[in-house]
C-alpha cells in the first residue's frame, strides 16, 4: 500500500501550499468563533493577572473594563505598558476613570483578537527592577507612557529607555522602542514619511507664525484640516478645523 513517503516530491510544494491555506483558514474560523462568544470584562473585572504572572506588580487600575479574556493558549505572550501619574487627575488628561489610556483597551482587544495574550500593566518607578524582572517573561511589549509623564510621576525616563534597550537586546520585542521615541516621536516626524506609501503627501510642518498663516489657510481652501502640537501623545493640543 501507498504511504506518506510514497508522494513525488514534485507534488510536495503544492501539498504544502494547500495545507498551509488549510491551516489559515482554520484558524481564523476558529478565532472568530471564540472573538464571538468571548464576553468583554465589565465594571470591576480584571483581566491582565494571567497567562504571566504579574502579582508582584502594584495594579494601578480600577478595572479592566471592555478588555476581551485572556486566550487559553496564547500564540504569544504580549503587554501594554502604561504610566499613571499619581498627582494629576485620573493618572493624567489621557486616562479614563478606571486608569487606562482611552485607546488601550481597543489596542489590547486587536492583539487578543489576532490569538495573542495581552496584558495591561503600568510602571511604577518606585518598583523598577521589580517591573523589569517581571517584562522578561512577555515576548513583545507596547509601551503606551506618555513623553513627560514617567518624569511627571517622579520617575527617571532615561532609566526607563535604558532598561527598555537591555529588554530588546534580550531578545523581546518593543514597541515602539526608546530610540524610535526619541527620532520620531515628535509629530513632524509625520513630514518625514509624507510620501511613503503609509504617509500623507499634505502633512507639513510649521516653525514660525508667518509659514502658518500663509500654509494653513492655502491649505484650508481644499479640505478639513487636523492641527497637532509637535510633541505630546495625550489627546492635548489637537484641533480639527
Amino acid at each position: 500500500n501507498a504511504c506518506y513517503n510514497d508522494i513525488p516530491k514534485k507534488d510536495f510544494k503544492e501539498i504544502g501550499q494547500i495545507s498551509d491555506l488549510l491551516g489559515e483558514k482554520a484558524a481564523k474560523i476558529l478565532l472568530q468563533s471564540a472573538r464571538e462568544k468571548a464576553k468583554p470584562a465589565a465594571a470591576g473585572d480584571y483581566f491582565s493577572g494571567t497567562p504571566v504572572d504579574v502579582s508582584s506588580l502594584t495594579r494601578v487600575s480600577k478595572d479592566d473594563l471592555g478588555l476581551l479574556p485572556q486566550p487559553s493558549q496564547p500564540r504569544y505572550l504580549t503587554a501594554l505598558v502604561g504610566i499613571y501619574v499619581r498627582s494629576q487627575p485620573y493618572g493624567g488628561s489621557d486616562k479614563s476613570s478606571n486608569g487606562h489610556r482611552y485607546d488601550t483597551i481597543p489596542f489590547a482587544n486587536g492583539m487578543i483578537s489576532a490569538g495573542m495574550s495581552c496584558q495591561l500593566i503600568h510602571y511604577v518607578h518606585q518598583e523598577h527592577t521589580k517591573f523589569f524582572d517581571v517584562i522578561k517573561n512577555f515576548q513583545a511589549l507596547i509601551v503606551r507612557c506618555n513623553p513627560g509623564q514617567i518624569k511627571a510621576d517622579g520617575g527617571d525616563q532615561g532609566k526607563f529607555d535604558d532598561s527598555m534597550r537591555a529588554i530588546r537586546k534580550a531578545g523581546i520585542q518593543v514597541w515602539p522602542s526608546p530610540d524610535v521615541m526619541e527620532f520620531m516621536g515628535a509629530k513632524d516626524a509625520l513630514c518625514k514619511i509624507a510620501d511613503m506609501s503609509i504617509g500623507l503627501e499634505d502633512t507639513l510642518a510649521y516653525y514660525d507664525e508667518a509659514a502658518f498663516s500663509a500654509g494653513f489657510k492655502k491649505t484650508m481652501a481644499f479640505q478639513p484640516r487636523v492641527i497637532k502640537q509637535n510633541r505630546g501623545s495625550s489627546g492635548e493640543g489637537i484641533w480639527i478645523i
